[in-house]
């Protein structure tokens, strides 16, 4: 047997044996994601005043009614909302000028400020806003989710509980018109979310996501405000830690938000998605390097490959397909949605294992057009042009 050969067979088999394991991880997480979902939500035994903060960057095709979804909750208490932006001119406060037009009962505050105190443009927005924010319960949220009449109460109710000092919320994909926002939808949905939803079961995730981030201002400046984190990438990670560091809880409640998938090309969905697995590879390398397990359908093709399309290869290809076609109706069932474009999974698969390779090959991310390297610890440092 020659070495190339022997070499073949060798990843040949390490592929099978990674694909065994990925279709044992996607069967899993089929299981698991309905028990997450149907879980009880809480109800608040009191609804304090709240400031929900928006930070806003450019204009989106469901902005609009992604900021809409915020006034219109069932929600007894008072509610204040703050807009900013670096820019007056930003196209965004279109948006939230139509918004006062929709909800004049609203209580609005719109914050346009240049100034910046570090990469993480986005952080630097919010500190710009919050000395304008009056309340003492604080929700942070991204202009591109919308969320259900019940969000805020029930954010609340979690915020309530012993101990809890930060609610976040999980997050499903809500497409924008195109092929690609349909195939980023894919990676939300059917990747992202059914590894969150596992990581927590088996007590191997630590989460805290941007798209909700709850507390009251106590904790706020417990973890001394967000100045610390005008560096970080992944703030929202950050942001959680920061929390558990002090001894009090980050809380995922059992039911989804809506993140618009806004990527309107091939260049923008891997652009994206490379800067998430990148910022992943960054905060968490062991349980990045993990989620290759994520992967079954890649690893079967390659073990067909390496092995010459062998006999043995084939089922094991099929299989893989399967349970991720199999895990994506569970998902849908899960959020009550209607299974579509079936036939992008396998599409999807590949591609992300792609991205999922070139995450080790750079530490440079593009971030709202802007170029940045990330260190070790996950900080932020403007890369130039090589």
């Amino acid at each position: 047997m020659s070495a190339t050969h022997l070499l073949a067979v060798t990843l040949a088999y390490a592929c099978a044996a990674a694909a065994v394991f990925g279709i044992g991880y996607t069967v899993l997480a089929g299981a698991l994601i309905g028990r997450f979902f149907a879980r009880p939500v809480a109800e608040p035994a009191s609804f304090p005043p709240v400031t929900i903060v928006r930070p806003l960057h450019g204009s989106e095709w469901a902005l609009l009614a992604n900021l809409s979804s915020f006034c219109l909750q069932n929600y007894p208490g008072p509610m204040q909302f703050v807009f900013g932006v670096h820019d007056s001119t930003d196209p965004a406060l279109q948006a939230v000028d139509e918004l006062r037009r929709l909800h004049p009962e609203a209580d609005i505050t719109v914050v346009a400020d240049a100034r910046l105190y570090g990469p993480n443009r986005k952080i630097s927005n919010i500190l710009n806003m919050l000395p304008h924010a009056r309340h003492d319960v604080l929700v942070f949220a991204d202009s591109d989710v919308s969320v259900e009449p019940d969000y805020l109460r029930n954010v609340i109710g979690e915020l309530q509980k012993p101990d809890v000092g930060l609610v976040t919320c999980a997050y499903r994909g809500q497409p924008d018109p195109g092929f690609w926002q349909r195939l980023s939808v894919k990676a939300t949905n059917y990747q992202f979310l059914p590894s969150v939803v596992t990581g927590l079961a088996l007590g191997l995730a630590r989460p805290c996501f941007g798209q909700t981030i709850a507390m009251r201002r106590d904790t706020f400046e417990k973890i001394g405000g967000f100045t610390p984190f005008v560096r970080h990438l992944a703030e929202d990670h950050a942001i959680g830690e920061a929390v558990r560091m002090i001894g009090e809880k980050v809380v995922i409640p059992p039911f989804p938000i809506s993140h618009a998938c806004v990527e309107a090309s091939a260049t923008q969905l891997v652009a994206h998605e490379l800067r998430w697995s990148r910022t992943i590879r960054h905060i968490d390398p062991l349980g990045h390097l993990g989620s290759a397990l994520i992967h079954p359908l890649a690893f079967a093709l390659l073990a067909v490959a390496f092995s010459g399309g062998a006999f043995w290869a084939w089922p094991l290809l099929l299989i893989a397909m399967c349970a991720r076609l199999a895990l994506q109706l569970l998902t849908d069932r899960a959020l009550r949605l209607r299974s579509r474009d079936m036939w992008l999974q396998p599409i999807w698969d590949i591609v992300s294992f792609a991205i999922f390779v070139a995450s080790f090959l750079s530490s440079r991310v593009i971030w709202r057009g802007f170029s940045f390297k990330v260190d070790g610890d996950g900080l932020l440092s403007t890369a130039r042009d090589e």
